[in-house]
């Protein structure tokens, strides 16, 4: 398969996967944007009124990049997970194996799919807190490779789980019993400093919370943990993922019956 066929499987694909999400907007893009104006308002403006500052910031501030992470982790996994198992159960995916596309560009088609979506779901959720807080980017250039290695990662999970799912049922499974939890502890409405020394240690465990804060030191230009090693962290997490991911298109074994 030459160069020119392989970009038009890849356009094709990403093409697919973009008109999917788009096309039943207020089922894909409305909904985590209204959930998260119902934190900005909740845990920003009312409780947030309460606490005060956070790290040396307004709680409002202090907690907005955290929410518009969750929303690019949440989106770019749920994407993938729900497009790729929907193809897998129609066996359509079957189709596109026996085919001359190679499995990287099946891949890269579906994560660039997802991470799409949770990088224009990240903005909109960015444009709806300007209306709360005043939020002005310290370190562009590390904001915007966070928050990509992010979506471009859990857009690989979502397929990875995609592949291990015999149902419906389980492509949900992680997101509400890993993603969730690990999510709301990885540090989005609050700094681990207020932690005991012990929980601050358990809290280290957790990936999530490395990508919030070194989103929230793009942002803010604070963070609770090293931001080169968060940076290396989350890219040789990316790596392993792909290969991961690549070695499961390849074998099939569980994506044929």
């Amino acid at each position: 398969m030459n160069a020119q066929a392989q970009f038009v499987a890849l356009s094709t694909i990403v093409r697919k996967e973009v008109r999917r999400f788009t096309r039943i907007w207020m089922q894909t893009l409305l909904p985590p944007v209204i959930t998260m104006g119902l934190y900005f308002i909740i845990f920003g403006n009312l409780i947030g009124s309460r606490i005060g500052q956070m790290g040396g910031f307004d709680y409002m501030a202090f907690v907005v990049p955290g929410l518009i992470m969750m929303s690019v982790i949440n989106n770019s996994y749920s994407n993938v997970v729900s497009s790729f198992f929907s193809a897998k159960f129609t066996k359509s995916i079957e189709e596109l194996q026996v085919s001359p596309t190679p499995s990287y560009i099946i891949m890269l088609g579906y994560v660039s799919g997802g991470a799409l979506r949770g990088l224009l779901v990240g903005a909109i959720v960015t444009g709806v807190s300007l209306f709360f807080t005043d939020m002005q980017i310290k370190h562009v250039g590390i904001t915007m490779l966070v928050v990509l290695l992010t979506a471009l990662l859990f857009a690989v999970a979502g397929m990875i789980n995609a592949i291990f799912a015999k149902s419906f049922d389980d492509i949900s499974i992680i997101p509400t019993f890993v993603l969730t939890p690990m999510t709301y502890l990885g540090g989005v409405f609050y700094s681990i400093s207020l932690l005991p020394e012990f929980w601050q240690g358990v809290s280290k465990l957790n990936p999530i919370l490395y990508m919030v804060n070194a989103f929230r030191y793009g942002v803010l230009g604070v963070s609770d943990v090293s931001i080169a090693g968060s940076l290396a962290g989350i890219f040789v997490f990316l790596c392993i993922a792909v290969v991961y991911c690549l070695y499961l298109l390849e074998s099939g074994k569980k994506l044929r019956n």
